[in-house]
């Protein structure tokens, strides 16, 4: 190891009673299993005691002292390891993150194991990347590894990081993560700039100044095909078995995958939990857009504790005793508790769409009704890729600053004469909807290949309407996600877009809306509407859209709704 050096830890809350000196050894260097040294600083609460470890993996540095966060841990008792991943800061060998996290984090945890102050017992823990790498690590096995807390992470490389459930790119988030982490240095181009660039496919430049094999990789795999499959921890789950706590926002991008990887995992085993509260990608509550409550924040530092002193020191944790799911339900402002996700009692409730009857009537005269509607009827409306519609917040990342996130008021996009609005009269009573998300819509373009969008929406007596959880599906993938079909123009199609989940009171006197259109941009990328391979196009075309909505095409809202 390298030099060893003393420091005084500052307190760090109450739990800190007196202040303790931490032994830390800086820029170790741990060898993988192909010669690659990867660089970790080590953090001890004395010498001599063999203790259990958690272990953090980023790609973001990890720094030359100890930070708080980290310092609880090992006033605790535990060793704390912050490693570089492959390819950054101090560590060796080039930066490949699709592949490079099963193996490197297995070497990591075995070599954990084998140092003189460890007793073998690890946790991993940290929120974003830092929790794709517990997935990934979870994936090998390894004895070692006894438990993780992944936050704000999602499971899937594919449905998460670069594209969606329906198949269209995740194009803001993805080369604004880049931009920031792997652009040339010295180079700059503004966020609504390099998000424009045609075709998608060499956005990459723009971006970042260089071309990236890893970007041009992807966009060589726009459907979920064997390349995705493969490093999927979504598809190989049945692999990992260290208990899981899991931690979302309903408004971070990975917050439906956090919950389904719950669910699935909780088919095998009943101890592990899933925590979802009102935030962002970065966690934070209350949002300058709105105030969900002085209870909208939780300790995680404290469950953090709670969770690994029970899977790595035996502490019976009454975690165990407790419902497994804890979500904070929006507008109530209230968390709840279940068993399971989504919750039993959940059932489903449609809302049927219906136009307002006019002609030449405002997109936003649509309706929400119980039953659908009886006469023939349809809404068109035109999709210019090159004037889309643009993103308002929402599920985004990973700069608010770059890329706003989070609930806003959707009135400027609602007011577009491409975006068809339905919405229900006003409640008479609260409604609580808890879980996914659907819009089903029968629907015809003029395009082979196209995208819709659906966007779940409060809105408030004085007229807000705030955003709670969207979805597009590339038309292509109708059927599925592996086998892209083009579609045949004019012909009508029923279709499910998939909106995402959402946990929401509809209080007495709010409205509940719904809005269509064909983009949501930079959210994802713009369909070239020609049909041919979307990330190729250089010149993008206009597509005439119809929604169609009565008996016989009973186009609809579905939400999970409580008793």
């Amino acid at each position: 190891m390298r030099k060893l050096y003393l420091i005084l830890a500052c307190c760090v809350g109450p739990a800190v009673a007196a202040q303790k000196p931490i032994v830390k050894y800086l820029s170790v260097p741990v060898a993988m299993r192909d010669g690659v040294r990867l660089s970790a600083n080590v953090f001890l609460a004395s010498e001599g005691a063999r203790v259990p470890a958690i272990l953090v993996r980023t790609p973001y540095g990890k720094g030359a002292d100890i930070k708080p966060d980290h310092l609880a841990f090992v006033e605790h008792g535990y060793a704390v390891v912050v490693q570089d991943v492959r390819g950054r800061y101090e560590s060796e060998g080039a930066f490949q993150p699709l592949t490079q996290e099963v193996q490197d984090g297995d070497d990591t945890l075995n070599w954990i194991a084998r140092q003189p102050w460890s007793d073998g017992k690890i946790g991993m823990m940290g929120g974003s990347y830092l929790g794709i790498v517990q997935w990934k690590a979870a994936l090998a096995n390894n004895p070692h590894l006894k438990a993780i807390f992944p936050v704000v992470s999602g499971y899937d490389d594919y449905r998460d990081r670069y594209y969606s459930a329906g198949g269209a790119m995740k194009l803001g988030n993805r080369l604004e993560w880049m931009s920031e982490n792997l652009r040339a240095p010295g180079y700059h181009q503004d966020f609504g700039q390099f998000v424009l660039h045609l075709p998608v496919r060499s956005a990459d430049v723009a971006a970042l100044g260089w071309t990236s094999p890893m970007y041009r990789e992807l966009m060589e795999h726009p459907a979920f095909d064997g390349f995705w499959r493969a490093i999927s921890t979504k598809e190989q789950l049945d692999r990992v078995r260290v208990p899981v706590f899991a931690v979302g926002g309903w408004y971070d991008n990975y917050v439906q995958s956090d919950l389904e990887a719950f669910a699935a995992l909780r088919r095998r085993s009943g101890v592990n939990r899933v925590l979802v509260g009102p935030w962002a990608h970065n966690m934070s509550a209350p949002f300058e857009t709105a105030n969900f409550g002085a209870d909208a924040s939780v300790p995680v530092r404290a469950l953090q504790l709670e969770w690994f002193d029970q899977w790595l020191m035996g502490r019976d944790s009454p975690l165990l005793s407790k419902p497994r799911v804890k979500i904070f339900v929006m507008g109530s402002n209230l968390w709840r508790e279940a068993r399971e996700w989504p919750p039993a009692e959940a059932t489903r409730k449609l809302l049927y769409l219906e136009s307002a009857g006019k002609a030449n009537s405002l997109a936003g005269d649509g309706a929400l009704n119980e039953k659908p509607a009886r006469n023939p009827a349809a809404d068109q409306f035109v999709f210019d890729p090159y004037a889309p519609v643009p993103t308002r917040g929402g599920a985004v990342c990973c700069n608010p600053k770059v890329f706003p996130w989070g609930p806003m008021d959707q009135r400027p996009v609602e007011q577009r004469k491409d975006v068809l609005v339905y919405t229900t009269k006003p409640m008479t009573h609260d409604l609580e909807a808890i879980g996914s998300v659907q819009a089903v819509l029968y629907v015809a373009s003029s395009a082979r290949d196209t995208d819709f969008t659906a966007k779940l929406v409060d809105v408030f007596p004085n007229g807000e309407a705030r955003n709670l959880t969207d979805g597009i599906l590339r038309l292509r993938y109708r059927n599925s996600l592996e086998k892209p079909e083009l579609a045949t123009p004019g012909e009508i199609y029923r279709v499910t877009v998939d909106a995402g989940v959402t946990g929401n009171v509809f209080r007495k006197g709010h409205r509940i809306r719904l809005e269509i259109s064909s983009s949501n941009f930079p959210r994802f990328d713009r369909n070239a509407n020609t049909g041919g391979a979307v990330e190729q196009a250089a010149k993008l075309v206009k597509a005439s859209q119809t929604v169609y909505h009565d008996t016989a095409h009973p186009s609809c809202l579905l939400l999970m709704v409580m008793p």
